[in-house]
């Protein structure tokens, strides 16, 4: 069988985070929701998206195909499921298809084919919005961890360390941790493989640490939160996700927030996630280009890939900042801040392409990498499809 993870409609509900990547590729947990179903089938997926996206991300085609929702999180008896429906047979949610099975002549119309419905009346869980992913990273991240755990067993760490629970600990090959504090009673703790956990470090559950990141010295973070690979985190994190290649190295607070990747969060930048009047949050909406209600009381900031804040900076409760921004200056930044943006409270710019594509191109240098011709031009065309949203403060 083929099976192909698609984007529907709702995948502008997840931008900035989706002008880079298939909603498939969002990481909640320890592993994207790419990474999982691969897992659950043992198979390889490809990605039915955008057209600028399917550069990178290509479809395969076969004569008898699964398309699966990208949005949607795997478990063992949704799986089984989604890999027992026959031809032109669908599971369909709040009229939006979880599954579907399709021959390759009707791929391209997943939503106008012609399909028996199945009933599925089991929960299960799938992200609608950029807040879904903190909101559900608990759920995700402990699911993650029995998944990639099971049957295993787990690396040693020095004694100098002190650990409570030590059965909801795993730590993989190569992982160095020294002299911290790790809380595995609350949820279970994860490090990846080559990553390090610097001396001094207050860990409480859930957490996962992906593979070749850093949690640096006297770091205090509380569960859930996820820390992407090759990362670096440090100072106060709470209830928040980092997909990857990203650095929160230095003291601040970063809570109810996701960052996407290629992201540097300068020294003693901060955000809000609570109103002084403790009132719900809104925040900004991209499908429906305006500020909309969260339903959350606790809301912190989204930030778009490649996008950077110099020290000091902080961020207002319920913040979108969109891809390749860079912003500075005192005082609270605006709560909407859109992509090839630069600058802060005394006013915005715009950022030329190349210029950005430059500063991306030396961040991967600084880690070894060559950004791709293609990364290049996926940039560029976001630098397109988000002129919209765009504007001269």
């Amino acid at each position: 069988m083929n099976y192909i993870l698609f984007d529907d409609s709702r995948r502008d509900n997840l931008l900035p985070l989706t002008f880079l990547r298939p909603v498939a590729d969002i990481r909640i947990g320890i592993l994207t929701i790419r990474e999982k179903w691969e897992c659950y089938l043992q198979a390889t997926t490809s990605t039915l998206t955008e057209d600028y996206l399917c550069k990178k991300h290509p479809l395969r085609k076969d004569d008898n195909n699964i398309l699966i929702n990208g949005s949607v999180l795997p478990d063992a008896r949704l799986v089984d499921t989604v890999t027992s429906l026959k031809p032109n047979q669908a599971i369909v949610i709040e009229d939006h298809i979880l599954a579907i099975h399709l021959t390759s002549e009707e791929i391209d119309n997943v939503e106008e084919a012609d399909y028996e419905e199945l009933q599925y009346d089991k929960p299960f869980t799938s992200i609608h919005n950029v807040w879904d992913i903190f909101e559900k990273n608990d759920e995700a991240l402990r699911s993650d961890y029995a998944l990639i755990t099971e049957g295993r067993a787990s690396a040693q760490i020095d004694k100098g360390n002190r650990v409570l629970g030590k059965e909801n600990l795993f730590v993989e090959e190569g992982a160095t941790v020294l002299w911290s504090s790790l809380n595995a009673t609350t949820g279970p703790v994860y490090i990846g493989k080559e990553a390090q956990i610097m001396e001094g470090s207050l860990i409480r559950g859930p957490f996962a640490l992906c593979d070749h990141s850093v949690i640096k010295m006297g770091a205090k973070i509380y569960g859930p939160v996820t820390v992407g690979p090759h990362s670096k985190a440090g100072g106060e994190i709470s209830k928040s996700v980092i997909f990857g290649y990203s650095n929160k190295s230095h003291d601040g607070f970063l809570g109810h927030s996701v960052i996407g990747e290629w992201c540097n969060l300068g020294a003693h930048t901060c955000n809000s996630n609570l109103k002084n009047d403790y009132s719900k949050v809104k925040a900004w909406s991209y499908s429906e280009q305006s500020f909309v209600e969260t339903g959350l009381q606790f809301c912190g900031l989204i930030m778009g890939d490649h996008s950077k804040a110099a020290i000091n900076t902080m961020f207002n409760t319920g913040s979108v900042a969109g891809v390749c921004t860079s912003i500075f200056g005192a005082g609270f930044q605006r709560n909407f801040i859109a992509s090839f943006q630069k600058g802060g409270t005394a006013g915005f710019r715009n950022i030329d392409i190349d210029d950005a594509i430059q500063t991306a191109e030396r961040m991967y240098q600084r880690r070894g990498l060559q950004m791709s011709e293609t990364d290049k031009e996926i940039l560029r065309d976001v630098y397109e499809v988000s002129f919209k949203y765009r504007r001269t403060y």
